[in-house]
C-alpha cells in the first residue's frame, strides 16, 4: 500500500497542466530545482483555477441574459461561453476529486 501511495506522490511531479506546471516551478520547468514553498504554490494555483471558473461561469451567464433578453442574436458567443464554462468546470471537478483521492490516500497511510 506505501509504494502505491509513494507513485501517487511522485505523479505531481510529472504534472501535465502548463498552468500548474509553472505555478510549481515559477517559470522554470525545471524538475531539479526544487520550489521553497510546494503547498502555497499548489494551493494559489487552485485557489486561480476557481476564480477563473467562476469568471467563466459569469459570462455564461451574462451570455445567455442577454440572448434571452434579446440584447445579443449572436448564437456564436453564447456557444462559446457556456463550452469555457462546461469545460472549465468539468477541470474544476476533476481537480477536486484528485485532491480528495489523494487526501484519502495519504490519510490512510500508516506510520
Amino acid at each position: 500500500m506505501t509504494v502505491t501511495a509513494a507513485n501517487d506522490i511522485n505523479s505531481f511531479y510529472k504534472i501535465g497542466s502548463d498552468a500548474v506546471r509553472n505555478s510549481l516551478y515559477g517559470t522554470n520547468t525545471d524538475s531539479s530545482e526544487q520550489p521553497t514553498n510546494l503547498f502555497g504554490s499548489i494551493f494559489d494555483a487552485a485557489v486561480s483555477n476557481i476564480n477563473d471558473t467562476n469568471n467563466a461561469l459569469s459570462n455564461q451567464e451574462n451570455e445567455i441574459l442577454k440572448w434571452a433578453m434579446g440584447i445579443s442574436e449572436n448564437t456564436h458567443d453564447l456557444t462559446i461561453a457556456v463550452g469555457k464554462a462546461q469545460t472549465a468546470l468539468d477541470y474544476t471537478i476533476a481537480l477536486r476529486d484528485k485532491l480528495l483521492e489523494s487526501y484519502k490516500e495519504i490519510m490512510q497511510i500508516q506510520i
